[in-house]
């Protein structure tokens, strides 16, 4: 009998970046590829186009986590402000019930591009929510 595979859960992950340890990330978005599409046709074709590849390019990935007192973040977004170049891999790795890692996406040259430190609200009781852009040149699933 074959071993039964459940799909992963989505909210088992970790994120690993070079160099930044900050932990306890709420929500990871838009680690995503996709592949111009470029159209043309030959004179003597028949009445449709032919498609060829063009560009891939990689989405904007978002990471979301609560604020804690650790400027590591803060810290790279004003480094890229500086006109640093601090780029670094990043991955983010889905874990299973156990907490071992079944999936893993590397993100390659990655650097912050937006940093939302989110809006206080004196009437509510939520936690404090950070919001960080990163922008990749490349996404590949490695495992």
């Amino acid at each position: 009998m074959a071993e039964r595979k459940d799909p992963l859960r989505n909210f088992r992950f970790k994120v690993e970046m070079d160099g930044i340890t900050e932990a306890g990330f709420s929500e990871v978005t838009g680690f995503n590829s996709s592949t111009d599409v470029i159209e043309y046709r030959v004179g003597n074709d028949p009445a449709h186009t032919r498609k060829l590849t063009g560009l891939t390019k990689a989405g904007d990935i978002t990471l979301k986590w609560g604020l804690t007192d650790d400027k590591s973040l803060f810290n790279w977004r004003q480094d890229v402000i500086d006109g640093k170049d601090v780029r670094k891999t990043v991955y983010i790795i889905a874990l299973d019930d156990t907490g071992t890692e079944k999936a893993r996406w590397q993100c390659d040259k990655a650097w912050c591009s937006k940093l939302d430190p989110g809006a206080f609200n004196a009437k509510g009781n939520d936690v404090f929510i950070n919001s960080l852009t990163i922008t990749c040149e490349e996404v590949k699933r490695t495992k």
